[in-house]
């Protein structure tokens, strides 16, 4: 009913090399990180446009310090933020951010980055602090 397989498999079998290159486990948890971590920069960004604080100065240094790492050396891209004020943006951004960093502390402790994790924690502190704790339940 069925005609035999007359080519060689696509698949490889175990033990075979093969001609593309492979990330382990722990390149592919740090490539996710350093994604999330690059986003949350990217929202502390713009928080730093719309409300300067010390604060989110220091968190963006740190949060660069830790992507450039998980980068291998490689810094992250920045672009300049412009300040509309507006309260309800003020809100959404954090409750962003705050969602950005819970996931950026998954994926560190699921690698075991102490680094990464504390930063993220603590970001995570910061952005629901700013927040109601109502909206942040609700997403």
């Amino acid at each position: 009913m069925y005609e035999p397989i007359r080519t060689k498999s696509v698949h490889t079998m175990a033990g075979t090399t093969s001609d593309f290159p492979h990330r382990s486990r722990e390149e592919e948890l740090d490539i996710q990180l350093a994604g999330h971590l690059a986003a949350l920069l990217a929202v502390t960004d713009e928080l730093r446009a719309l409300a300067p604080s010390d604060d989110l100065d220091a968190a963006a240094e740190r949060l660069v310090e830790q992507v450039a790492r998980l980068r291998g050396g490689l810094p992250p891209l920045r672009s300049p933020v412009t300040a509309a004020h507006h309260e309800s943006r003020l809100a959404l951004l954090h409750q962003r951010a705050h969602a950005l960093a819970g996931r950026a502390l998954v994926v560190a402790a699921s690698r075991a980055d102490t680094a990464a994790a504390i930063l993220s924690a603590e970001r995570m502190d910061a952005h629901a602090s700013t927040t109601d704790p109502r909206e942040l339940a609700s997403h």
